[in-house]
């Protein structure tokens, strides 16, 4: 029987489950500031605990997110930086390239968070090959725009594994919209895992799961709630999402946030202006 409450976030997940959770001997939570900004991390040890909050064995990181995160806000390079601090607390390869793969739909605007954070983050792969010094300082990084299922006919997760067959990374970061239970955390968090993804889990739609046990190579999953299914509040009907109405302004900023924390945690020694160079 489908459960009503529905959300890809572990935090709510165990926020929903209150004293049942503190019982669980294989979860721990933690909550601290990164970069000024509230962190709620959340480690799943067990199979009892993954089976109990639907989610994987891992670590989940909860980032709340400041009022404007336009490129220009005061605050944003914060969000940036620790996006950028947690995908290394997940693990980044001292050796290797990494695949980043952008899932989504780039003409639904709640779908589209993948597609418009590739436009940022800064492909250097082909560079790297030339074997020129000035990109020595560099990360090997290859980018994949993962078409949807009913717009190239083919699973993102077979599209992801061919593309790891081709280029052989050592890390797969994954960027996909998600779904949240609470429509105040909507645009307003990010996730970040080092447990891999279900594409469409949180509405009902879902995939073929990306993670190291299909990839062969660790997977971090970057996400950020962009809609809410309406049966998880106030009872109502099961076939209707709802987002913000100011999606379109809320997840071009999300995007952009997320490619610049992408692009310091891979490229170490970079800043904020230096991306805003190179990306033109």
């Amino acid at each position: 029987m489908y459960s009503v409450f529905r959300t890809d976030l572990a935090v709510e997940a165990y926020d929903r489950l209150g004293g049942e959770a503190s019982a669980l001997s294989g979860v721990t939570v933690r909550r601290e500031t990164l970069f000024d900004l509230p962190l709620c991390a959340v480690e799943i040890r067990d199979e009892e605990a993954a089976e109990r909050l639907g989610k994987g064995i891992g670590h989940y990181y909860t980032l709340e997110l400041p009022a404007s995160l336009t490129r220009f806000a005061p605050r944003f390079s914060a969000p940036a930086a620790a996006v950028a601090a947690l995908i290394r607390r997940c693990g980044v390869p001292k050796e290797g390239g990494v695949l980043v793969a952008a899932l989504g739909n780039p003409d639904i605007t709640p779908d589209a968070l993948g597609p418009l954070c590739a436009s940022s983050v800064l492909v250097t792969r082909h560079l790297k090959a030339g074997h020129d010094p000035i990109w020595d300082g560099f990360s090997s990084v290859s980018l994949l725009r993962a078409g949807v299922l009913g717009t190239v006919g083919v699973e993102s997760a077979v599209q992801i594994r061919a593309f790891c067959e081709a280029v052989r990374p050592s890390l797969v970061l994954v960027v996909d919209a998600l779904a949240g239970a609470e429509a105040a955390g909507l645009c307003r968090s990010i996730q970040i895992c080092d447990s891999g993804i279900s594409p469409g889990s949180g509405v009902r739609n879902d995939r073929a799961r990306i993670d190291r046990a299909l990839l062969g190579v660790p997977v971090t999953a970057i996400g950020v709630p962009t809609v809410t299914d309406a049966c998880t509040r106030d009872g109502g009907p099961g076939d209707l999402f709802v987002t913000p109405r100011d999606i379109d302004s809320a997840v071009r900023a999300c995007a952009r946030f997320i490619a610049y924390g992408i692009n310091l945690a891979l490229h170490p020694g970079i800043t904020v202006e230096d991306i805003d160079a190179l990306i033109g």
